[in-house]
């Protein structure tokens, strides 16, 4: 399934301001039959209105991956025919309410190491003040993801700034928004298992590479990757085995992307390996990064 273009936003923004132009030039000095200005006639207020986002479409998640990508990802497991793999590869498209504001897909391959899990969430955030831009805004929800990431001291980057839309929208300015997109209809999965005591074998900081601090393979800010990036490790224990979640989040403009990749394993003697997941992790960040800017 071919992706859709992204629409620049400077482009549309360039078109609307020439409609303007032109609307004004025509509408006469006659029976006052020109248009009315939305802000009161304020027109100061309109050319200092924030420009608006880079971006004005999302693309189609599922087949925005190429397939080599996902084959490193999810290994293929034992004998299983090309049709059976086509499905595997295919995806399963998230619901959404406006695939112009979110989309996502998710994949799932069973191998002899355990059930792995692939899930890709596109945020397109958009500022409903005319004072704070859709960059800015999509800032401070990406600045409020890495802090309630709790990132270890010293990782972290950016910080959350207050804006000053009206009657405590944080999400895209709407009332009732929450900062990361649940406003726009999203269907997600619930009741994730808790992480591990640290007294447990499996999930203590001696046995866990990724919760030491200062290993490489801690949760950490990743540089180099879009306008702003993260990464967190977490291994975690249930009752059916064990299972490490990668997770990362980069901002583009005013496009905000999210990308898990989780192992599971029902020998709770085998973790999941850091380093794997997050370089498979970190591969497939790197060119969704770069196909936004094609």
């Amino acid at each position: 399934m071919q992706r859709r273009s992204f629409v620049p936003g400077a482009a549309l923004a360039t078109a609307a301001a020439l409609a303007a132009t032109l609307t004004s030039c025509t509408g006469g000095s006659g029976s006052g039959g020109g248009a009315t200005d939305t802000k009161g006639g304020d027109t100061a207020a309109t050319t200092q209105s924030a420009e608006p986002g880079k971006y004005r479409t999302l693309p189609e998640p599922c087949g925005l991956p190429s397939r080599n990508t996902l084959r490193r990802l999810l290994p293929p497991g034992g004998e299983e025919s090309p049709q059976d793999a086509e499905k595997v590869y295919a995806g399963t498209a998230d619901i959404t309410y406006d695939t112009d504001r979110r989309v996502g897909c998710r994949w799932k391959r069973e191998g002899p190491d355990g059930t792995r899990h692939l899930s890709l969430d596109f945020e397109r955030v958009v500022s409903y003040d005319p004072a704070v831009s859709d960059d800015d805004k999509a800032q401070n929800v990406y600045a409020k993801k890495e802090q309630a990431a709790e990132l270890p001291a010293g990782t972290g980057s950016a910080k959350p700034t207050p804006t000053p839309s009206a009657k405590g929208g944080t999400g895209d300015g709407k009332p009732g928004a929450d900062g990361d997109g649940q406003g726009t209809g999203k269907v997600t999965d619930g009741g994730k298992a808790s992480p591990a005591p640290t007294g447990s074998p499996s999930g203590s900081p001696s046995t866990d590479p990724s919760a030491s601090p200062g290993s490489p393979v801690a949760p950490r800010v990743l540089d180099g990757l879009a306008d702003a990036a993260f990464l967190n490790d977490k291994l975690i224990t249930a009752d059916s085995g064990v299972h490490r979640d990668v997770s990362i989040v980069f901002r583009s403009s005013n496009v905000i992307v999210t990308i898990t990749y989780d192992q599971w394993s029902a020998d709770k003697a085998a973790l999941p390996d850091s380093k794997d997941l997050q370089d498979k992790a970190q591969a497939l960040a790197q060119e969704l990064a770069d196909r936004f800017n094609d």
